[in-house]
């Protein structure tokens, strides 16, 4: 099976990869011709400024997907779900939610005790309300722990309806509940082959109880050092330092666990996303097509290996 890659823009401290649109726009034309499939939209701005990115990102890009980071509680369900609606056919089925845990808000925390199970709990009713207001076909109520909805309906749904792709993440036993639930793409944690293996595994044990182990895809996170890395991890992406024949090299392992796409971070010049496009994502798809090829035909291809390639 193919291998997706995503861009995931870097967040520098005091500006953003999309404050320059006029520059932005150059950039996008450059991650969709290297061969990336979605680009990520994360701004440091917050939800409402990720969904005007979005759009302006989906009216420059004709085949760019755009999954926007969206967090429960910031604005209403119905609300929100009006706005993605309206996205979902702004991109002709281009969009995916991306959603992310958050602590409650201090007014809420008044109200209720404030807790990783909460903000998951929360997270669930949301996404409920999401897919309830992109599905019915007429109003209904619904009084929950954290939203209560009167005449709840969005008139002019998107092309995915309730079908738009849910992307979640998490390692405790209730956040992969909620992913079991409702995510269709799986973010992994950073970890070891062996690591992101078990993981897939425990997250496939939550997806079976809702009938949903075969609807999971998963993305892992990786973030990219061109120029060497002495740094320390980020806990959250696997990192890899080097040319890109030597990341191409470090990802298949990962591949081989079933991992459909990779979400590459720390690669903003235009230089580096040309040639991790050019070498990289080229590489791992040959690499991953020619042993597709010989598990078919067994003996028609020389047995030699991907560590044959330059890699430096």
């Amino acid at each position: 099976m193919p291998i997706e890659f995503t861009h995931v823009p870097g967040k520098p401290a005091n500006s953003s990869f999309f404050y320059d649109f006029a520059e932005t726009a150059t950039r996008l034309s450059l991650i969709e011709d290297a061969g990336f499939r979605r680009l990520v939209v994360d701004d440091p701005a917050g939800l409402l400024t990720n969904m005007d990115i979005a759009a302006q990102t989906l009216d420059r890009t004709g085949s760019l997907e755009v999954v926007l980071t969206h967090w429960a509680g910031v604005i209403e369900p119905t609300v929100a779900a009006r706005q993605l609606a309206a996205l979902d056919r702004k991109s002709g089925g281009r969009l995916s939610l991306r959603m992310l845990s958050e602590p409650l808000e201090d007014s809420d925390a008044e109200a209720r005790p404030v807790g990783h199970g909460v903000v998951w709990q929360r997270i669930d009713e949301y996404l409920v309300l999401l897919k309830r207001l992109w599905s019915n076909d007429r109003p209904f109520d619904h009084e929950g722990a954290f939203y209560s909805v009167r005449g709840g309906f969005v008139p002019r749904k998107g092309p995915h309806g309730a079908d738009l792709a849910i992307r979640l993440g998490g390692q405790s036993g209730t956040a992969l509940k909620v992913a079991g639930k409702h995510a269709d793409v799986f973010e992994l944690a950073a970890g070891s082959p062996d690591e992101v293996a078990q993981l897939m595994q425990r997250v496939r044990g939550a997806a079976a109880e809702h009938g949903r182990a075969g609807r999971l895809r998963f993305a892992l996170p990786v973030r990219i050092h061109p120029d060497g890395w002495t740094g320390t991890p980020d806990h959250k992406a696997v990192e890899i330092a080097g040319s890109p024949p030597r990341v191409a090299l470090a990802l298949l392992p990962y591949a081989a666990l079933g991992i459909e796409e990779f979400m590459i971070g720390g690669i903003d010049r235009a230089s580096e996303i040309a040639r991790i496009g050019r070498e990289t994502i080229t590489l791992v798809a040959n690499s991953l097509a020619r042993r597709e090829a010989e598990v078919r035909q067994p003996g028609a291809f020389a047995s030699r290996s991907f560590a044959e390639h330059r890699a430096g």
